[in-house]
Formats: structure tokens, C-alpha cells, sequence
């Protein structure tokens, strides 16, 4: 690492690929389960935007849904109307993407957007894999729902 940084500062190009992180299939990368909840480039999307919209708040190994997101996430028919979870987990929390090196959502609220997402057929699962297929629906409910556009790649 510190070679490559020195060949950076002195503007010597890199002449050798950097290591590629996580899986090398395209397909774990793009969307796939961890534990319960979505992960790779699908699951780091939908984080990513529930954040910039302020839904949810994400700080070092710490997460919140808002009022509004939850609120949000009830209108969308993802958390319960009652709002009362009788789960010891976390309604919220930031797991590490191994592929995409920033969080992605766990806890009862990634649990229950991976399960809404299953129910209404935007992706499903790959026999044999945790890899996720994204569906045509999918790329149109994740970017209504979430605004995430890295969907529909």
C-alpha cells in the first residue's frame, strides 16, 4: 500500500491493479443477503439514500430510523402501522458491506425491507447463492420507493 501511495505523490503511474475487494462475482456485488437483510451495491444504495433524505442517521457503529422515516417506512407498508416490534434486536443498525467497504442496513428494519422487497417480487433469490436477482419491478419499486438508481444496473 505505501508504494502505491508513494508511486501516486510522485505521479508515476500504477502499474499493477489494485486487489478487488469482496466477490468477484457481479452478480454478490450488485445485490445479494446477508443474514437476513440485502447487501452489496443494492443494499449500500438504499442506505446511502435513506440517509440523504434523512430517514435514517448512520454515525460510526450506530443507526437511527427518524420519526419521518419511520413514518415513511409505515406508508410504504415496510414497518407495521402499530409501530410496536416485539424484537430484542435493533430497530436500526449499520452493517459493514464487504464488498462495497461502507454500510448497508440491519436490524428490524433491514430484515423488513428485505422481506418487502422478496414479497413484492423486486428481486429474488438465485438458487444455490445469496445472490439477488433485481427485477424488472424492482428497478421501478426500489427507485419510487428509495430512490436508488444503482438499481437498475
Amino acid at each position: 500500500m505505501i508504494e502505491s501511495v508513494m508511486q501516486i505523490a510522485g505521479g508515476v503511474p500504477l502499474t499493477r491493479l489494485l486487489p478487488r475487494v469482496g466477490p468477484k462475482d457481479a452478480a454478490l456485488r450488485q445485490a445479494r443477503t446477508c443474514y437476513d437483510h440485502l447487501a452489496g451495491a443494492l443494499g449500500v444504495g438504499i442506505a446511502d439514500a435513506l440517509r440523504a433524505n434523512g430517514l435514517v442517521e448512520i454515525a460510526g457503529d450506530a443507526a437511527s430510523l427518524t420519526e419521518t422515516g419511520h413514518v415513511q417506512m409505515q406508508a410504504l407498508g415496510i414497518l407495521a402501522p402499530d409501530g410496536n416490534s416485539r424484537s430484542n434486536r435493533p430497530v436500526c443498525r449499520p452493517c459493514l458491506d464487504w464488498s462495497e467497504r461502507r454500510p448497508h442496513l440491519a436490524g428490524v428494519l433491514g430484515a423488513a425491507i428485505c422481506t418487502h422487497a422478496l414479497e413484492k417480487g423486486w428481486v429474488r433469490r438465485r438458487l444455490g447463492t445469496r445472490a439477488l436477482e433485481i427485477t424488472p419491478a424492482g428497478r421501478i419499486g426500489f427507485r419510487h420507493a428509495f430512490g436508488v438508481e444503482s438499481a437498475a444496473s
